[in-house]
This record gives structure tokens, C-alpha cells and sequence, in this order.
């Protein structure tokens, strides 16, 4: 059962006053049976009372807001955390489509997430499909075919896509990072009626060699009778144990994003992400990320200040 120490912070920097910063977080550790929080703490610029609920996937969310002028906006989140690995491996669990499909029926939120999004090359996605040949095989076989399959036909390529990239476009480029193999393998077990979800989070190898060693990261979790959810990795093709630490689910990227939000004025911003993970043994990774976030309106605004939509994806995709 390893222990982590993990210190997240994302920096907003305007380069003139702005004011009314409202946001949403989810960045709090994930509950379940397979992590146990030890100490986590949340700091935000100005100490703004942050207000915590559970979404519809069950993820406690933080809403605050950040009303006196500031240039500068910063989330800061420290957290100690011990993982448990599963007690069984899903690899070995037996399970067909007859109980996949009762399980389905009974259960509205497995239904929405066996459901696909329409894209215009279904036609590949059934190719795939076909190559890794579910006819014959157990739900947890398949997933782990078609998690094979994303690993090995999509080249793990940084900065050629952006968290807007659609399947459709991932599949034109067969390239990207951590988000796109999460949502081609989400299309293609959907595609099944294989309920699964998106899962946002860290991954933490300590030094076994797995991509994203350090820094957010993203990878599926898939529904499996007679086991429940098991998570896979499709960037670096492994069954998810104690090596990765969920913060949230959703059906897509955008239902975890771990900071979002808006504010009043006219200013340019800059992001930078910086994450370290700490291990029993003493290693430290670090990693920083720098994202120019430019805003310019279609007309000009008609009062002293207007509002800028600046959605905040944590920018997984270029840390991953």
C-alpha cells in the first residue's frame, strides 16, 4: 500500500485587474475502496469560502468565488495519500454479454454510460471493432483487447492536439496523448454497449516506466459483471492498480475537468500547471506546465468590462 505526497498548483496570471473569479474545482480525491486520503488540504488566493457537493458521477466538487480585484489567481493542493491495489485481477473474472446486458437494464446510470456519441467515422470504429473480435471472448478480454489496440495503432505524440480535439479528428492523426486514448477507447467500448467512464487523476509508476509519471493524467474505467468498475489505461496499456490516483469520473473529459470558470475584464491570462509527486523512497517528480491563454472578443464591448468564458482543462492532454 504506497504512499504519496502530491502538491498540485495551478497559477493564473492577468496582465491587467480583474474581478468577480468564479470557479469550480474537482480536485479532491476520489472515494473509494482503492485510495485512502491521509491529509489534503486546499489553498486558494484571497481565502474565498469554497462550497463542496457531489455531482451526478459522484465527485465532490468545490465552487467558490473571488469577488476583490486581483492579477493573479492561485489553487493550491496538497495531498498525502495511500492506495490499495484490487483484491482480485479483472483479467481473470468471467463474465458475458447475457450479464452485461441485465445489468445494464437494471441500472439507468450504466445505460448512460454505455451510450456513444455520434461521430462521422463510425466506420473505423467498427473496424476496430472487428480486428479485436469481441464475438468469442469475456467483457474483461475485450476491454483489454481494445485498450491493446488504441496502444498500439496511436502513436503517443505531445502537443498535436488540444483538449476541443474530437474522436473524430484523433482518428484522422491516430496520435495524441493521455485524453484522445481515453476517448477512442470510450468510443469503441461504447460502441460494444460496454458501459465505461473517464477518469481524471495522477499517475504515480515511481520510475517503472509508465508515460505521465508525475502529473495529471487520464485513462477509462469500464464496467465489468461479477467485478464491477475496473480501470485500464490505454497510453500505457495496463490495468489500473495502486499506481494511479482517481480525482474524478464523467462521460467525458469535460465533465472532470479539475478547474474551471469565468471573470470580468478585459485582461490576457497565463496558465502554468505545476505538479510533484513524492514517494516512500524519497524520489520527487516535478513537473511545470505553461499554457498562453488568449481571449479576443468579436466586437468590442459596450460597457467598461465584459465577461471572458476561460474554461480551465488542467491541460492534461499537453502535461500527458
Amino acid at each position: 500500500m504506497p504512499v504519496y505526497t502530491i502538491h498540485h498548483v495551478t497559477k493564473y496570471e492577468y496582465d491587467r485587474l480583474i474581478k468577480e473569479s468564479c470557479n469550480e474545482i474537482k480536485i479532491y480525491p476520489f472515494i473509494s475502496t482503492e485510495q485512502e486520503v491521509i491529509e489534503h488540504a486546499v489553498q486558494i488566493t484571497n481565502h474565498p469560502e469554497v462550497f463542496t457537493f457531489k455531482d451526478y458521477f459522484g465527485n465532490k466538487t468545490g465552487v467558490f468565488n473571488v469577488l476583490p480585484k486581483h492579477n493573479k489567481l492561485v489553487i493550491e493542493s496538497k495531498l498525502t495519500i495511500r492506495t490499495i491495489a484490487p483484491e482480485k485481477e479483472v483479467s481473470t473474472v468471467e463474465s458475458n454479454w447475457k450479464q452485461l446486458e441485465n445489468e445494464v437494464s437494471e441500472n439507468f446510470q450504466l445505460f448512460d454510460f454505455s451510450i456513444q456519441n455520434a461521430i462521422k467515422n463510425e466506420e473505423e470504429i467498427q473496424q476496430i471493432i472487428q480486428a479485436i473480435d469481441p464475438s468469442t471472448k469475456s467483457i474483461a478480454t475485450i476491454i483489454q483487447a481494445a485498450s491493446n489496440y488504441v496502444f498500439t495503432h496511436f502513436k503517443y505524440v505531445k502537443g498535436i492536439t488540444s483538449v476541443e480535439t474530437t474522436v473524430d479528428e484523433i482518428l484522422e492523426v491516430k496520435a495524441g496523448v493521455c485524453q484522445d486514448f481515453a476517448h477512442v477507447l470510450l468510443q469503441i467500448l461504447r460502441s460494444l454497449k460496454i458501459p465505461c467512464r473517464y477518469v481524471s487523476g495522477y499517475i504515480c509508476p515511481n520510475k517503472n516506466g509508465l508515460r505521465g509519471e508525475g502529473a495529471t493524467h487520464a485513462w477509462i474505467e469500464a464496467f465489468v459483471p461479477n467485478y464491477g468498475w475496473a480501470g485500464i489505461d490505454p497510453t500505457n496499456d495496463v490495468w489500473v492498480t495502486d499506481n494511479h490516483i482517481k480525482l474524478a469520473v464523467g462521460k467525458h473529459f469535460a465533465d472532470c475537468t479539475p478547474v474551471k470558470g469565468t471573470f470580468k475584464g478585459p485582461a490576457k491570462q497565463q496558465l502554468s500547471v505545476y505538479v510533484s509527486v513524492g514517494y516512500e523512497d524519497g524520489h520527487v517528480f516535478e513537473d511545470v506546465n505553461n499554457i498562453n491563454m488568449e481571449f479576443t472578443p468579436s466586437a468590442a464591448p459596450t460597457k467598461e468590462s465584459f465577461v471572458v468564458d476561460s474554461i480551465i482543462q488542467q491541460q492534461q492532454q499537453q502535461q500527458q
